[in-house]
């Protein structure tokens, strides 16, 4: 990669020179190669490393050189990022993140918002609360297995330790008493948040510590970026201080869960009357300790949000170390006290179930607060393209404690089965874990129902959009078979446009049943089939199949979920799904939850963005930059990046892209109307293509009469419907994919280069119609 020290000053260029002209590709979802990219099976690497970089053909690799043979057509670079998203084994571990990635997602959610700057921060704050309590949810759950399941009550009961014989030292001997068996269990949890802290640090050190293009702005023209989107400031892809502040604070998060589950119930046993009086005292200033350390990480996650209007480069060295290193201290102290020779014998659930409790409650309410800000911040400035009317980040962020609550419940659910069968030795899980569970049938029948009635929408637009098909393909053969399949498609692309719906009502049922789940177990303490015992016959079958068949879909998904992970471990093709997944979640900076898959534009942004400063200084050349799905995302935020002065020499080239269909939709903060119009009016020219076919891209949809200066009339896909003398073969339904094949995409991008001149770009010139010509 090129480096601003690469960049001596200029020498005067020659007029062959400047004139020059460069097709800068990004590719999008999946990934590709650089052959396919370039359409050559020879390829060099210009810049880069094996993570991401750019590739030429090798016959166009000193195309700087020989300006003359390239006056008719663009040199093709291809940016080839798909390896930060899919590269080796290790990241199937990233499924352990997805409720990190989800609830990390809902912090960029919010709704636009002007003059509300202390709105905007509390919408960040409660996003960062709630992104904690699923740290101390997955921690919480690793001590329910090891500290509760194996630790207490299996290897408390005889019956349980003799079925499984690697308890059986813990069953008898030193290693016998309560205390001391817990305190080895904790080891369980300590890894996994070694594990955590261990993916974060390593994956922070790669991606956040890659440094954006340096420039300095006046005042008043950052000012008037921050209007327009959050995206063109110089800080907005350098989040390395605040994730390190936030990994200390969740890692010491998890210690401290550690700590509790190991140290409370000795504590809570010492303070029973006619104990001794020390370890009474210690266990009282092990509660004080702790509840000052939990203070100390609240207060670190609320103090402090990101820094986007500069580089902050100031390390917080002493936090990031100390803070971990104080609660690691302290857990180990909680382990020597809990480990304490004491008459304590390990009897029912180990003390401590309601945390779960207090931990769903928690989230409810963080989920219903910022509901209430998402409101406030959508009626002061309405879009009525927003996802939900603004509220698609609470209901994100309703999604990923539900996904951390159904992980953590089928983790103890499966273990549980798995040490104790159907013989009824052990307790169990907590009974709010099998509430949870047992609501999960008639949500999932509730989300059945609403698909089918999609399903019946879909089939009914599909038979409306026939007549539409007949008139767009007015003088080609008739064929109703083809027409019906080209209807049908059409149809099953607007699918994407009713994705909020079916998020809103998941999100809203899973908050309404999952209260009655958190009530059902706190004000019974029996599990529903138990709490349904007196109810009349039909009422207690109805609770007796819920709770079997919710314990049975939730180790279901518990084992389908490891299955998984474990494939894309050893097979490249299904990591490369995942990938897909990853490409679409984590283009986010992590700026609520530290442990979440890493932000991988923050290595694309800056490599794009020095890639096009660097060139168009070296050679003052045109450049069109070209995207695709997401790399026209990529695309739209390296030029946001780039300085006026570059900018202007930039052309912008979007297909099949999801700027307005899905982010413009679901981030209208970041993506809305005003900063796509921006985009629009600071690089010298957009064009977007999409299809109706398409499920993914669409229009960009600029109000006004910008609307037409960007978006090209839908392109016919197929472009026949049966066979011609033009296409004697029938043509393939392309949807998504193979934009650069239609005729109209080198028919843009020889517009755009023509529009390009190597001094600045002049005035628009507009048609009698009022559409700016080329």
């Amino acid at each position: 990669m090129e480096h601003a020290s690469d960049r001596a000053p200029a020498a005067p260029r020659r007029p062959e020179e400047a004139d020059i002209a460069l097709e800068l590709l990004v590719h999008g979802v999946g990934g590709t190669t650089p052959q396919d990219m370039l359409g050559d099976p020879r390829t060099e690497r210009v810049t880069g490393d094996d993570v991401a970089a750019v590739f030429r053909r090798a016959d166009d690799v000193d195309a700087e050189s020989r300006p003359g043979d390239y006056r008719d057509r663009p040199v093709p670079e291809a940016y080839v990022w798909c390896n930060l998203t899919s590269g080796n084994g290790a990241r199937a571990l990233w499924l352990l993140l997805l409720p990190f990635m989800v609830v990390n997602l809902a912090h960029w959610m919010r709704p636009g918002a002007r003059g509300r700057v202390r709105t905007v921060r509390l919408h960040g704050l409660l996003v960062r609360l709630a992104a904690l309590s699923l740290t101390v949810l997955l921690v919480a759950a690793a001590c329910e297995v090891a500290l509760d399941l194996a630790a207490w009550q299996c290897a408390g009961t005889p019956a349980c330790a003799e079925r499984h014989s690697w308890l059986g030292f813990l069953a008898s001997g030193w290693w016998s008493l309560p205390g001391r068996r817990l305190a080895l269990a904790a080891l369980v949890p300590l890894a996994l948040t070694g594990l955590l802290w261990y993916l974060s640090h390593r994956t922070w050190s790669a991606y956040e510590s890659q440094e954006p293009l340096g420039r300095e702005r006046p005042p008043e023209a950052l000012a008037e970026q921050t209007d327009r989107t959050a995206l063109g400031r110089p800080g907005f892809w350098y989040g390395r201080r605040l994730v390190a502040r936030l990994r200390a604070a969740h890692t010491a998060a998890g210690l401290l869960t550690v700590a509790a589950a190991a140290g409370l119930p000795a504590a809570r046993f010492d303070h029973r009357p006619g104990g001794p009086a020390a370890l009474d005292a210690a266990g009282r200033l092990l509660e004080a300790s702790l509840l000052v350390a939990a203070a100390a990480v609240v207060w670190v996650v609320c103090r402090r949000g990101r820094s986007e209007h500069r580089l902050d480069r100031e390390p917080d060295d002493r936090l990031v170390r100390l803070l971990p290193l104080a609660c690691l201290l302290l857990l180990a102290a909680t382990l020597v006290y809990a480990a304490w020779q004491r008459p304590w014998v390990s009897q029912g659930r180990l003390p401590g179930d309601a945390s779960f409790g207090a931990l769903a409650l928690a989230q409810g309410l963080l989920v219903i607060a910022l509901a209430v800000i998402a409101h406030v911040l959508h009626r002061s400035h309405p879009d009525p393209r927003a996802a939900l009317r603004g509220q698609g980040g609470p209901a994100v962020a309703m999604l990923a404690c539900a996904l951390g609550g159904v992980m953590s419940g089928g983790l103890a659910q499966r273990v549980a089965d798995w040490l104790d069968g159907t013989r009824a030795a052990i307790p169990g899980p907590p009974v709010l874990l099998t509430w949870q569970a047992s609501v999960i049938p008639p949500l999932l029948l509730l989300l059945l129902l609403l698909c089918a009635v999609l399903a019946r929408q879909t089939w009914r637009l599909a038979r409306t959009e026939r007549a539409a098909v007949e008139r767009d393909y007015r003088g080609d053969p008739a064929d109703s078979a083809r027409s019906r399949r080209i209807a049908r498609t059409r149809a099953m692309a607007t699918l994407t446009d009713r994705g909020p719906l079916l998020v809103g009502v998941a999100s809203a049922a899973t908050l309404l049943l999952g209260a009655a789940a958190l009530a059902g177990a706190l004000t019974t303490d029996r599990t529903p089939a138990e709490a349904g015992e007196p109810a009349p016959a039909f009422v207690q079958g109805a609770a007796e199949t819920a709770q079997a068949l919710g314990s049975w879909l939730i180790g279901l998904g518990f084992i389908l979920f490891v299955t998984w992970g474990r494939r894309a471990y050893k097979d490249p093709s299904a990591r490369r799904t995942i990938g897909i997944l990853w490409d679409v979640g984590t283009f986010w900076p992590r700026a609520a939850h530290p442990f979440a898959p890493p932000c991988y534009a923050e290595r694309a942004v800056p490599d794009l963005t020095w890639r096009m400063a660097t060139w168009t200084n070296a050679t003052g050349g045109r450049l069109v930059l070209s995207g695709h799905s997401q790399g026209s995302v990529l695309a739209a935020a390296a030029a946001w990046q780039l300085t006026p002065s570059v900018r202007k020499r930039v052309a912008l080239l979007t297909y099949g892209s999801p700027l307005e269909r899905l982010y413009g939709r679901w981030f209208p903060a970041h993506f809305g109307p005003a900063a796509l119009s921006a985009l629009h009016h600071d690089v010298d020219r957009w064009r977007n293509l999409h299809r109706p076919t398409d499920p993914i891209g669409g229009p960009v949809r600029l109000p006004g009469e910008y609307g037409p200066e960007v978006d090209r009339e839908a392109l016919k896909d197929p472009r026949a419907r049966g066979r011609t003398a033009l296409q004697p073969l029938p043509a393939p339904i392309l949807g998504h994919s193979d934009y650069q094949d239609d005729p109209a995409f080198a028919e843009e991008r020889a517009r755009l280069l023509a529009r390009l001149r190597p001094d600045l770009p002049a005035p628009r010139a507009q048609d009698d119609s009022g559409r700016s010509s080329p």
